[in-house]
């Protein structure tokens, strides 16, 4: 997502919250653990399926699942808005960490965490 794409996200959901007059509830305690419920409604779609299922889902399925990441992004960039955080700033500088943790040569087609690449 382009990061003009990402503020146009954020302001049309701080001008939805404004709307209803929910800014009072859109603490970061509130979002964080929205958010953590609505990843868990993603999840759900996913427990007991085998890796290949999970790579197939059902039409229906799949549009559910769509729908929940909707939830996940949309609650993130609340979030993000209320701390007032740049996400695309703060995923490059992660992307940046993740690249010198991981280096192409020590993690190609490993799954270690960064400490144990050695």
């Amino acid at each position: 997502m382009k990061p003009d794409t990402l503020q146009a996200l954020r302001d049309a959901l701080r001008d939805f919250a404004a709307q209803r007059d929910w800014e009072r509830f859109h603490t970061a305690k509130n979002l964080a653990m929205a958010l953590s419920g609505e990843a868990g409604e993603v999840i759900e779609h996913f427990q007991w399926l085998t890796a290949e299922q999970s790579a197939a889902l059902d039409a229906a399925t799949r549009e559910a699942v769509s729908l929940e990441l909707a939830d996940v992004l949309l609650y993130l960039v609340r979030l993000a808005d209320v701390l007032d955080i740049d996400l695309a700033d703060a995923a490059q500088r992660k992307l940046a960490i993740n690249a010198r943790r991981y280096p192409v040569d020590k993690a190609h087609g490993r799954a270690d965490k960064y400490d144990r690449l050695g």
